[in-house]
């Protein structure tokens, strides 16, 4: 397999791109092609480099964005997947300084999972705390059950 360029390799600030800046708006497009191309040559690629020496019973493998992925968890690990969907309304989310940048935000990286999966969990996470720990809890609760 080619080796994959990491960001320091292309001189780029990788704690800048974690975050929701504008430096990380610059790449972004350019991660998206990147990222497409590697799954188009290995659909798990990702989801193995997620689980790769995780030996903990419970895993959070956060921010799935495909079909192909949830599919791939479920193939390889069944019924012990449990898939949970946060979503806000969109007026919640530009009130957190989100805004629609066409090309981006219609990518099947960013909504690749809305349609086609039935969610065991969706949690709604529009700023009330306590609803949000009362979802929370809820899951918890179900995930200690099933240990």
């Amino acid at each position: 397999p080619a080796h994959s360029p990491s960001p320091q390799e292309h001189g780029l600030d990788f704690q800048r791109l974690l975050d929701a800046s504008a430096y990380k708006e610059m790449f972004r497009q350019d991660m998206i092609r990147w990222g497409e191309e590697k799954r188009r040559a290995d659909p798990g690629f990702f989801c193995r480099a997620a689980v790769e020496g995780a030996l903990q019973p419970v895993w959070v493998v956060s921010d799935t964005r495909r079909l192909s992925d949830v599919e791939w968890f479920r193939d390889v690990y069944g019924d012990v997947v449990q898939t949970v969907r946060v979503e806000a309304t969109e007026d919640t989310r530009k009130r957190r300084n989100w805004v629609f940048v066409t090309g981006v935000d219609d990518a099947e990286s960013e909504c690749g999972l809305d349609q086609g999966v039935a969610f065991d969990w969706v949690i709604t996470n529009d700023g009330d705390k306590v609803a949000l720990g009362e979802q929370l809890e809820m899951l918890l609760q179900s995930l200690h059950r099933s240990l």
